[in-house]
């Protein structure tokens, strides 16, 4: 299960002063992102700091 919130790509934008995904969706992924219907979200990356913490350590 994908959770925008803990996504990589769902990045704040200052202008719009909201949160917003970075990937160019198609017309049937943005509905899904609209309506919040993104379970299976193919570009969903878990905003991991510690994993890039952990990698830098070695």
């Amino acid at each position: 299960m994908a959770c925008c919130d803990s996504c990589v790509n769902y990045t704040y934008d200052e202008d719009y002063e909201y949160y917003v995904c970075d990937v160019n969706l198609d017309e049937d992924e943005m509905q899904r992102f609209l309506t919040g219907n993104n379970d299976t979200c193919p570009y969903y990356q878990l905003d991991d700091e510690y994993q890039v913490v952990k990698h830098q350590a070695f």
